[in-house]
């Protein structure tokens, strides 16, 4: 499978999020190298392996995966020659009990799983080299018992350090020696018993100093006395060393002799750790299994994007039946690539034995490759423009493409002219249309919707999008090519009606206007601006809302232009004068206020407005007030 489809479809990430449903480093290498398989036989075994295992999992409360970890680098120790050490033997001891318990399990599930369960017939249980190694190696070291002359030699060990301890015991508590000892108790120094005696008393012991203390206050003893003893000892250290590679070199040329029941079982167990680990993720995203052909026929219902959960809005979308060419057109950020890249993981899913997120009767088709074409791919380092990158994939697409091929094109044609564009990018869909493949192409050239429209297995599908709020919705819908977009939201954003109507004219009979104008004219209009409103001087009127040119502040007309072209305006509750060329109008007064507003009021203070309405219904309050303010003035 082409490595460009797979990174730009996801598919590593789909891998890494299966592997988070491993129990072992064993499924997870095989998932590393997991690849899409392009025959009919391997594909449905795949997904039949995952099937019964979903339903292992839904029946049963555990799986015993217990002791299975990656025992592969220890094979390859063993291979080579080299001894495994007790640690080692241990992983292998709990990886052989785990290969046996896991055997037995399946063996008993042949009702939810016949296919698994047989596949456990070739498991290996080995119990004479699993019951030889937990009787030699315990605690994580060779026991006494693993061998007779062990034992014996342990047990002089024993006897012999015990008579070194007490010999060295009657010599620190000896009155004799009692002043030139540091400390009362025996010392191993280099793998021999001395006696800490201090420094300045070192030659009133008959012995080998071994070591030093490291401030050099204290020597570290060996008496003549018991030299001998050390000797035998380190004498049995040696046959206790070489007694117990015995026993290792033993059980490893045990486990050597059964290399190839061993390396079954890895391989048996890393399959079953992955195979459950797709049921595990079909589980996960309530998964199908989709029905599978080779003719090139995909339907899938309600299919979710495997790597965007919830966030997803599901898909429904069918080829190969009645057309083998999709074009798609609709907004930007509309999901059309969302869609493209569904299609295409989903059936790199089907094909790798994965259960798809969609519902039942889903079908997919098995392709020899998948080619997509998605994304800039403008390279720097080749100085490729977006374009001529585009063109190279596309041309491999081409030469590489075959009657058993996907092709995913994202907005086929762009970064040069639209009608060049438009032009090569029919001519590419009419090539791998004769060639056989199914292709699925995304688009906002009118011309290739015109041609798919027109051509009898080709078809138009459009992405929908909310007119109102302009919000993509992320529906396919396919048998329809979309309507144009960006008139729609021209219009929706403010642009002139008389724009667009001269924009769907040129956009229909491409017969533009060339009428020339007086650019004189237009610069001593720009030199000298009037206001204006539809090609007539506007009268201000009071309660406008306008712009202030120079300051750039809004502001409310309160009196009319007067013979010098001056108005006044309330800016921030100030008034000032200044000329109607200075000023825009914003928002007439009729769209500002309800009918039969005072529009009076909006220069009056709120306590001039409070005060009046008091005044008129009489407050006694207030009269009262007014009075004495009155005589306050008078004095």
């Amino acid at each position: 499978m082409n490595i460009n489809t797979l990174e730009k479809l996801g598919y590593t990430q789909l891998k890494e999020e299966l592997k988070n449903f491993c129990i072992s480093g064993l499924g997870k290498n095989l998932i590393d190298n997991l690849k899409p398989l392009t025959n009919m036989v391997g594909v449905k075994k795949r997904l039949n392996e995952t099937s019964e295992a979903k339903n292992l999992l839904n029946n049963v409360n555990h799986v015993p995966f217990d002791g299975i970890h990656d025992i592969t680098f220890l094979m390859d120790k063993i291979q080579k020659g080299s001894i495994l050490d007790p640690g080692e033997l241990i992983n292998i001891s709990d990886f052989l009990r785990g290969s046996r318990r896991l055997k037995k399990f399946m063996i008993e599930q042949a009702f939810y799983a016949p296919t698994l369960s047989e596949y456990a017939l070739a498991l290996s249980s080995l119990n004479f080299i699993e019951d030889e190694i937990n009787n030699s190696i315990k605690n994580n070291k060779v026991d006494s018992n693993a061998s007779k002359e062990l034992f014996k030699i342990r047990k002089k060990i024993s006897n012999t350090e015990e008579n070194i301890q007490q010999r060295l015991s009657k010599i620190l508590l000896s009155n004799k020696y009692k002043k030139y000892i540091q400390d009362f108790h025996v010392v191993k120094r280099n793998d021999r018993y001395t006696i800490p005696v201090k420094s300045s008393y070192k030659n009133k012991i008959d012995g080998t100093v071994l070591d030093v203390s490291s401030k050099g206050t204290t020597v570290f003893i060996e008496p003549s006395s018991i030299c001998k003893y050390n000797e035998e000892l380190t004498s049995l250290k040696y046959k206790e060393k070489g007694e117990e590679y015995q026993i290792l070199a033993y059980l490893t040329g045990m486990l050597y002799e059964e290399i190839q029941s061993l390396s079954i079982n890895i391989e048996l167990i890393s399959q079953y750790d992955m195979i459950f680990a797709k049921g595990k993720y079909s589980n996960y995203i309530n998964g199908v299994e989709p029905n599978i052909n080779f003719h090139g026929y995909i339907n899938i219902i309600e299919g979710r994007h495997p790597l965007l959960k919830e966030e997803c809005i599901p898909l429904d979308f069918h080829i190969g039946n009645d057309y083998r060419t999709l074009v798609i057109t609709g907004p930007n950020a509309g999901g059309k690539t969302v869609a493209l890249k569904t299609i295409g993981l989903l059936t790199l899913a089907a094909q790798s034995g994965l259960h798809i997120s969609a519902s039942e009767g889903s079908s997919l088709s098995i392709f020899d490759n998948i080619f997509v074409d998605i994304g800039d791919n403008q390279s720097i380092e080749n100085s490729l423009s977006t374009f001529s990158s585009h063109m190279k994939n596309i041309a491999q697409i081409v030469y590489k493409a075959n009657n058993s091929s996907l092709v995913l094109f994202d907005e086929i044609g762009t970064g040069t002219e639209p009608n060049e564009g438009a032009g090569l990018a029919i001519a590419i869909l009419e090539e791998l249309y004769h060639m056989g493949a199914i292709t699925i192409a995304t688009t906002h050239y009118s011309n290739i919707k015109d041609y798919a429209h027109n051509h009898p297995e080709f078809q138009n599908a459009y992405m929908k999008f909310n007119p109102k709020t302009l919000d993509p919705l992320y529906e396919m819908v396919i048998g329809k090519a979309g309507d144009s977009n960006a008139l729609w939201i021209s219009k929706r954003m403010g642009l002139k009606e008389k724009i667009l109507n001269k924009a769907r004219t040129y956009i229909d009979t491409k017969e533009y206007n060339y009428n020339i104008v007086d650019s004189r004219k237009i610069r001593k209009e720009q030199k000298d601006p009037i206001c204006r409103t539809d090609e007539t001087i506007y009268d201000f009127r009071v309660g406008d809302k306008v712009l202030l040119l120079d300051t750039n502040e809004k502001a409310i007309v309160y009196k009319e232009k007067d013979k010098n072209y001056n108005i006044e305006v309330m800016v921030d509750n100030k008034f000032k004068s200044i000329n109607i060329k200075r000023i825009n109008i914003l928002i007439k007064r009729e769209n500002l206020y309800p009918k039969g507003y005072d529009i009076n009021s909006l220069f009056t203070s709120y306590e001039c407005r409070k005060l009046e309405k008091d005044i008129k219904r009489g407050s006694k309050k207030v009269l009262k007030k007014i009075q004495r303010s009155m005589k306050n003035r008078d004095l």
